[in-house]
């Protein structure tokens, strides 16, 4: 029987269009009373067309409804009206966006907003202006004006919205390294855990607390030789990482892995400089995983010789018995100045 593979609702990269509200157009009209017959313009203006606006929030973690829902349009101002009333403006919609979006201009590819706080605001596109009745037209000269503006038509935009993860600590490596045992150890994520690679197709935050203090820290998916070019699945989350400020790369002590440790490392290291030279400057430390499975003790200290001449920090780790995890935090605390 065929395995079926495994599905997920993660994106981190959507078109949407959004269109604002056009203006109300302005009014036309007199006052016609009983007792003044000849009665003055009172032709109201138009109102505000409804802008839309972007917010970010911590309660979203994907792109995923802007692929059903990616075309938005605010309500237009209403018409003015006789007796001087102005139109009503039209309503402003608030699209939620998750906390970590860059909003481009999907003709230019210009950054338009980097959503990097929660609750942080952006107006996408602008309500057009209500347009002024006859009213506003009086003057000295021209008492009695029979003209009114049509209200001005609200602004359109067509955006490229990507998704970066906001995570204090970065979790890198090759495929089945054992990333999401470890987040599901130190953290209440529960990602999806097996003995094949790309079990993570997307990645996963998980929220580590000690005394009164937390972090955030992110499994990225499993990368391979070429991830920089397409190759593999964790091509498409590099940009997860760029904005963490500690990368944790862990590597494989067993000897199910193809990998020499300090092979591993280098293959990984390659990748991410490939992708952006920017990250080798990254604050980084090893943190050498399936510490149970090592049989072979002269691997552990091979690498450990090797991260001393680096003045690379090792840390020595079972995930699943737990040893070596205690000290695994304090470094990464030491490391963000927690």
């Amino acid at each position: 029987m065929a395995m079926k593979a495994p599905t997920t609702t993660f994106i981190d990269e959507a078109i949407i269009y959004a269109r604002a509200g056009h203006g109300g157009d302005g009014c036309i009209a007199f006052r016609r009373e009983k007792y003044v017959p000849r009665g003055g313009p009172s032709g109201g203006d138009g109102g505000r067309g409804g802008h839309i606006i972007m917010e970010s929030t911590c309660q979203l973690n994907t792109l995923l409804n802007f692929r059903y829902k990616p075309r938005f349009v605010a309500s237009r101002g209403g018409h003015g009206e006789g007796s001087n009333c102005h139109g009503r403006d039209g309503e402003d919609l608030v699209v939620q966006v998750p906390l970590g979006t860059l909003a481009y201009d999907a003709g230019t590819s210009e950054l338009l907003h980097d959503f990097a706080t929660a609750g942080d605001r952006f107006v996408v596109a602008r309500g057009g202006r209500g347009g002024f009745g006859n009213a506003h037209y009086v003057s000295a000269t021209n008492q009695v004006p029979r003209q009114a503006e049509p209200g001005r038509l609200g602004k359109e935009h067509t955006l490229r919205l990507e998704l970066r993860l906001l995570a204090d600590v970065g979790l890198v490596g090759l495929p089945n390294v054992g990333k999401s045992t470890l987040i599901s150890r130190i953290s209440a994520a529960k990602p999806k855990i097996a003995d094949y690679p790309f079990t993570t197709l997307s990645p996963n935050l998980g929220v580590v607390s000690v005394d009164d203090r937390s972090f955030v820290v992110a499994d990225i998916p499993g990368l391979i030789e070429g991830a920089h070019a397409g190759h593999g699945l964790g091509d498409q989350f590099l940009r997860h990482i760029e904005r963490t400020k500690v990368i944790a790369h862990l590597v494989d002590l067993s000897q199910d892995s193809v990998y020499d440790p300090i092979e591993a490392y280098n293959v990984v290291n390659k990748e991410l400089e490939l992708y952006d030279p920017g990250l080798l400057e990254r604050r980084q430390i090893i943190v050498a995983t399936k510490l149970d499975a090592l049989q072979d003790q002269t691997k552990l200290k091979a690498l450990i010789e090797w991260g001393r001449g680096k003045r690379i920090e090792i840390v020595a780790i079972s995930a699943v018995t737990g040893e070596g995890i205690p000290r695994l935090i304090r470094v990464l605390r030491q490391e963000l100045g927690l």
